[in-house]
């Protein structure tokens, strides 16, 4: 059974871009190490060929490399799909893509790829796991994201923190309105400029 994996990089004070959806220098870890992320990697999963381009530290390249690896479907809002065009029908990781959105898949848009559009967000995480098998479900964090762990359907939240402070602009949960216990990071990891960490949802 899949596990569903909330994760993104995000600031210190909790944002995962600005309001105009500039990222600043959360991604700066990516490129800061001499270990490429795609080294000693299962290759069949890096289409994109985002793991060739990233270097990053070596603690940071042995938490990414399995879970990447690990990951089978990425769940997004169409927010990021627009701004990505998708990724032109190459997700970075896993085989297919769900998108959350009231607007269908645009009509011609690489018809070859997987990618999937549901309106409804327990709809998007039941075919996400059905799609991924045995692998993992990567939930993009913001609105989209904090809607599905409102709904009480992501099994574990992963954070790679880096030491900048926004102030504002699109959070890691969204707009979540109550509070919600996770247990005590099982997995804490020093990278490069990045902190990697990664917690179970009590139940």
């Amino acid at each position: 059974m899949a596990t569903v994996i909330m994760h993104n990089v995000v600031s210190v004070d909790g944002f995962i871009a600005d309001e105009n959806d500039d990222v600043g220098p959360l991604h700066d870890w990516y490129f800061n190490g001499d270990t490429p992320i795609a080294e000693g990697r299962d290759q069949q999963y890096d289409h994109s060929g985002v793991g060739s381009r990233f270097k990053v530290s070596r603690a940071s390249a042995e938490y990414v490399r399995p879970m990447w690896d690990g990951i089978g479907t990425i769940v997004l809002g169409r927010q990021l799909f627009d701004l990505m065009n998708g990724w032109e029908g190459h997700p970075p990781v896993g085989d297919h893509v769900v998108v959350v959105s009231h607007r269908p898949k645009p009509e011609g848009w690489h018809p070859e790829a997987s990618y999937h559009f549901l309106d409804d967000v327990t709809a998007a995480i039941d075919k996400a796991k059905e799609l991924a098998g045995e692998r993992d479900v990567a939930v993009n964090a913001g609105d989209v994201g904090g809607q599905i762990f409102a709904a009480g359907l992501v099994d574990e939240v992963a954070m790679d923190v880096v030491p900048v402070v926004f102030g504002s602009g699109k959070r890691y949960f969204g707009h979540i309105d109550r509070q919600h216990l996770l247990e005590d990071p099982p997995v804490v990891v020093q990278g490069d400029g990045v902190l990697h960490l990664r917690f179970k949802v009590r139940r």
